[in-house]
């Protein structure tokens, strides 16, 4: 039987909402066995053992072995299923960035936002290092060690990539772990660009941030100056 691609994005939809339910299920209940998350969702036990299947290989479940307070009977230990910390975390994913917005907010009011950007500094200290040594063998040229930095970055979690355009290259950053906080304070966007700069060994300019809502982080690294030649003429007598 052919399974036509409308067919196959209403099955995946059905997936994704009993996921869901087994998700706030276990939310609930801290633990459940594959028969009690069945029974509760109206699922067959074939059914219910695909979906926590998915989940384990997807890093959103795990398996413990359930205590049982009386006589042990035959067979395997009962397994019950617990959310990973991935995928509470998942359920609130800007919870943390609340509290690093709040903490900035307390130092900007307490301390001045000269703070803020003190702060904002000795946070991106450790990652300057890090990439220090990631670009170590680029060479001098700015648009090599762009390239450099972009494979450095990505493997930070950035998803950069360094392109050549005709006034120069930019380096483009898909991703920033930090993007709703620095919305409120552009200083970590300034930190950043400044680490840029130094590890590139040129002035460079932001374009666009993620942060400002555009859909990718932006520089531009200008062309290395090229050497000009001149001739100074001189009159000399015979």
């Amino acid at each position: 039987m052919l399974v036509t691609d409308g067919a196959a994005a209403t099955a995946a939809a059905s997936d994704g909402r009993t996921r869901d339910r087994v998700t706030q299920l276990l939310l609930k209940r801290r633990a459940a066995t594959a028969a009690e998350l069945g029974a509760q969702l109206g699922l067959s036990p074939a059914a219910i053992r695909k979906h926590l299947d998915a989940m384990l290989a997807e890093g959103l479940v795990e398996t413990r072995e359930l205590r049982r307070t009386g006589p042990r009977g035959r067979g395997r230990p009962a397994k019950a299923f617990v959310l990973t910390a991935a995928a509470r975390e998942d359920l609130n994913p800007h919870h943390y960035d609340g509290i690093a917005s709040a903490a900035l907010r307390w130092i900007a009011e307490n301390h001045g936002v000269e703070a803020v950007s003190a702060f904002a500094t000795s946070q991106v200290g450790a990652l300057e290092e890090r990439l220090k040594a990631a670009i170590l063998s680029a060479g001098p040229d700015p648009l090599a060690r762009a390239e450099a930095l972009a494979d450095a970055l990505t493997a930070e979690g950035y998803a950069a990539s360094a392109t050549t355009i005709a006034s120069g290259g930019q380096l483009c950053q898909h991703h920033c772990p930090v993007a709703h906080v620095a919305a409120e304070f552009p200083q970590l966007c300034d930190a950043e660009t400044e680490v840029i700069s130094r590890l590139i060994g040129t002035h460079v300019q932001r374009l666009a941030t993620i942060a400002h809502g555009d859909g990718v982080c932006t520089t531009h690294i200008p062309s290395p100056p090229h050497a000009t030649a001149i001739t100074v003429r001189t009159n000399r007598d015979d």
